[in-house]
């Protein structure tokens, strides 16, 4: 693609934002970064690097002049697409493109491709355990850690490409095309960004739109709404699910997860000392086996990576015992769905800490799970109320003004034997950076109260 002064506006100054401007300048475009945070959010230093590297800055606010005055538009995915500004370009007939989108039009290597509504992150850590551990070269990052527009600008060719994908990068993602896809569930999510259930489905479902033969689309068959979907063309769709089916290209029998991709043989991998509690993280780990296979990695560097990969950070994390009671952090759940997976992990009494941004979604669910396994919660954040209202009646609740309070009360209602879980349901924007800054937060009360 040529860029050589081109005119190209890039809304929103992340990181993806950023990783584009970077590389479009290098390319000999004239770029323009859009953002309606005031400069007073953003970081100096960055500020003062951009502003030194001939890229124009226009924030505090969208000016729609520039937008309409662009020869192309890059939108970053943490902006909606239904912004005045973009409207208006749109319809003069402006080039609007993701960044996404248009670093994966760069790639020539075989891109392996994640998307899901939970387990994204842990699944694409573990197919890059598995690479690595055979040898090949890689690069890992989309929706998490390192832009894709950053690997491009950095000019250097991986085997593969491997990256999680967002239903935000899958809106602008016109000819996205990954050699292997995998979309591990679909479950209500983001409900305060997509008009339906339905158009989120539907955004999750697009990345094997543009998929044909030769490629791999990998289903969760346990999903209802994964085992009811065709992907069109000629793609090879291979399916997964904890049962055997006749369709299951991957299933768990007597401790083993058995796996088959047409015209290779069947192999079998032993589950004992797979260190992921929970029956999702062995949904999630039969895509990441028919993934690996697909990429061609020998079941050698598979089963090994299996025995010895020890999970994430916030995600159902043990992170101290005092007095008999365990407390954990999965602050990664940042959804109803999520959240609801945390619980069914445990056979034990929770005391569950939850709350923060409300995601548009329903609690209803969370009630029914929680009443078999939550003997209290403990609510804080914008969505506190709302947990309030969902739990009134049915299971004990009360509020804590912030992490520290809603710990010390947990605490209080614990025994030995029971689990303390941070669980959200909720994203953690009203008051922490993201959702890793809320679990240390959990972690350091957790050890002030050891101290005390």
């Amino acid at each position: 693609m040529e860029f050589k002064n081109k005119k190209i506006l890039v809304v929103g100054f992340g990181k993806s934002g950023l990783a584009t401007a970077r590389c479009l300048i290098k390319r000999g475009a004239n770029v323009t970064i859009g953002d309606i945070k005031p400069e007073s959010a953003l970081d100096t230093d960055i500020l003062k690097e951009v502003r030194g590297s001939g890229i124009k800055l226009e924030i505090g606010g969208h000016n729609t002049s520039t937008f309409l005055s662009a020869d192309m538009i890059i939108v970053s995915p943490g902006v909606p697409l239904n912004i005045k500004p973009l409207a208006a370009a749109r319809e003069k007939g402006i080039p609007i493109s993701g960044e996404f989108e248009m670093a994966s039009r760069l790639v020539d290597s075989p891109i392996l491709a994640v998307t899901g509504t939970n387990g994204k992150t842990t699944t694409v850590s573990l197919i890059e355990e598995i690479i690595k551990r055979s040898g090949r070269s890689l690069f890992a990052g989309g929706n998490i850690g390192v832009p894709l527009m950053e690997y491009v600008s950095e000019g250097v060719k991986s085997d593969f490409v491997l990256v999680e994908v967002s239903s935000f990068q899958l809106d602008t993602a016109e000819r996205f095309n990954p050699f292997v896809s995998l979309i591990l569930n679909i479950t209500p999510d983001h409900l305060d960004r997509y008009e339906s259930f339905d158009a989120y489905a539907r955004s999750k479902q697009s990345i094997t739109k543009n998929q044909g033969k030769g490629q791999y689309a990998i289903l969760n068959d346990d999903d209802p709404l994964l085992h009811d979907f065709k992907p069109g063309n000629d793609v090879t769709v291979l399916r997964y699910g904890l049962k055997r089916s006749d369709r299951s290209n991957a299933y768990i029998e007597e401790n083993m997860l058995i796996a088959s991709i047409p015209g290779k043989s069947e192999a079998s991998f032993s589950l004992d000392g797979f260190k992921l509690p929970g029956a999702h993280n062995l949904s999630n780990l039969m895509g990441v086996v028919l993934v690996a296979l697909c990429a061609g990695i020998d079941k050698e560097c598979i089963q090994e990576t299996i025995l010895e990969f020890k999970g994430l950070h916030h995600r159902i994390e043990h992170v101290a015992e005092l007095s008999g009671v365990d407390f954990y952090d999965d602050s990664k759940a940042t959804n109803v769905d999520a959240a609801i997976k945390s619980i069914e992990v445990f056979d034990r009494p929770i005391i569950l800490i939850a709350g923060g941004v409300h995601k548009g979604g329903e609690y209803e669910p969370l009630v029914i799970a929680s009443k078999q396994r939550v003997k209290r919660g403990v609510f804080l954040g914008e969505a506190r109320f709302m947990l309030g209202d969902a739990f009134k009646g049915k299971i004990p609740y009360e509020y804590a003004e912030d992490m520290g309070a809603a710990v010390k009360k947990a605490f209080g209602a614990a025994v030995k034997g029971d689990v303390v879980l941070l669980a959200p349901a909720c994203s953690s924007f009203d008051m922490f950076t993201d959702y890793s800054h809320r679990g240390m937060v959990f972690r350091e009360k957790v050890e002030e109260l050891k101290n005390e």
